[in-house]
């Protein structure tokens, strides 16, 4: 349970450094740039990857359209946080678990119980009210958590098709997907810095580097989690997701005092009702 705590309080922490990073003069380039470059040191450190067992049969195509992702997506969470909040970005976040769900129902064509129904049909309203504006909040860029949503989504169902190439380790697929992130993020970074004459800054090294340090802690612990619980994977799914989602809106209300009305609570709710019914539809 430990690793499971450990992996939630990661997640959240990525969210209250970019929070924190709102007082400085920060790029959030340059900060999920230095994200990447210390999350491959410590995944090769952790994991030693065999580079050489990566050979042209790898599936090339998905680590080049992940690595592409990654950051993009990232980058949106980023303005996310920004401009509504970690309480709705993270629930946005965890509430793109039912993207890879719908596509398993629309795509391999599984069948669909009446519990896995009845948290789809939570789940949309639980969307629209989490992302709905406060009264006093005129501007609700809500465009942002919803690409935060979908592109997780994409994401998850992406690292499930690269789970199924069992010929390679999943963690030396992972050292060569945020491998092409950091590449990605470097050319950017350097585009702006020779192009536009952008300055590097000491702020964005040292939030970046604490965004990379928490952000591969959560994919470790989450790993480890998996491994502890290798019996019950709902266990770990509906921990992360309902832990998340919980720390974020405590974390977001008492320490930032983000504002939240009585339908963003509703959705908060609906949400994690949601979240137990898809692992209870698991059993």
């Amino acid at each position: 349970m430990l690793f499971l705590i450990l992996s939630i309080i990661c997640s959240v922490t990525v969210g209250v450094i970019f929070k924190v990073a709102r007082k400085y003069t920060i790029s959030h380039t340059q900060i999920v740039t230095w994200n990447y470059v210390f999350a491959c040191i410590l995944c090769y450190l952790s994991f030693s990857p065999d580079l050489n067992t990566v050979k042209t049969t790898a599936p090339w195509w998905l680590y080049i359209t992940i690595g592409i992702l990654l950051p993009s997506i990232f980058l949106f969470l980023a303005a996310s946080i920004k401009h509504m909040g970690i309480v709705k970005t993270d629930a946005a976040q965890r509430l793109s678990l039912f993207i890879p769900i719908l596509a398993a129902w629309l795509l391999f064509k599984e069948q669909f119980s009446m519990l896995k129904i009845s948290a789809f049909v939570l789940a949309i309203p639980a969307l629209l009210f989490i992302l709905t504006k406060n009264t006093e909040n005129t501007k609700n860029k809500w465009g942002y958590p919803a690409v935060v949503l979908i592109g997780f989504g994409v994401i998850d169902i992406l690292f499930k098709q690269i789970a199924t190439y069992t010929s390679l380790p999943y963690t030396t697929s992972l050292f060569v997907i945020l491998g092409i992130a950091m590449a990605i993020m470097i050319t950017v970074v350097a585009y702006e810095v020779i192009l536009k004459k952008a300055t590097l800054n000491i702020h964005n090294i040292l939030f970046g580097g604490l965004v990379g340090i928490f952000n591969f802690g959560n994919i470790l612990f989450y790993l480890k989690a998996h491994q502890e619980f290798s019996k019950s994977p709902s266990t770990v799914f509906a921990g992360m997701n309902m832990g998340v989602i919980i720390l974020g809106s405590l974390v977001g209300t008492l320490i930032f005092k983000e504002k939240l009305s009585k339908m963003n609570f509703i959705g908060l709710f609906l949400a994690l009702i949601a979240i137990v019914l898809i692992v209870l539809s698991q059993h």
